[in-house]
């Protein structure tokens, strides 16, 4: 048995937007029902962006925001439970780190809060509503090794 061939790509909007806009109309908007105007929310050209692709195709995305938070994190259904939401985070982690910012911040829904907790992040504040789905802030200090 031969393990799949995953590559994750780091670059900017105009050269992974296509493939990242559908992995989030996928997750975000067709599955979780999130608002158009939620999910779209100008911020893209700003940011890093992360595109994982499985054997050469598009399964997964995330993004590094300026201000130091991860956001618009998605895999495709059928590619869930692979690491490769670990292997994005891995990747934005280290576009943060490179840039030297002091920590990383994001809104995990609460479903995924034991995924980000292995990867070091710890929750803080109270739980909210984002998109219509529970969520709690998370923090993960880059300045411990």
């Amino acid at each position: 048995m031969t393990k799949n061939a995953l590559i994750i790509h780091e670059g900017g909007w105009e050269a992974l937007g296509e493939a990242a806009s559908e992995i989030r109309r996928l997750v975000f908007i067709e599955e979780q029902r999130v608002p158009l105007a939620e999910e779209w929310d100008g911020r893209d050209g700003d940011s890093r962006h992360f595109l994982a692709l499985l054997d050469g195709a598009p399964v997964g995305t995330a993004r590094l925001l300026p201000d130091a938070h991860i956001g618009r994190v998605a895999v495709l259904a059928e590619a869930r439970e692979s690491g490769i939401g670990a292997a994005l985070m891995a990747a934005a982690i280290e576009t943060a780190r490179r840039e030297r910012y002091p920590d990383v911040e994001l809104a995990a829904q609460t479903h995924a809060l034991a995924f980000y907790e292995r990867l070091g992040f710890i929750a803080f504040g109270n739980e909210f509503l984002d998109a219509g789905i529970p969520h709690r802030n998370m923090r993960l200090d880059l300045r411990k090794p």
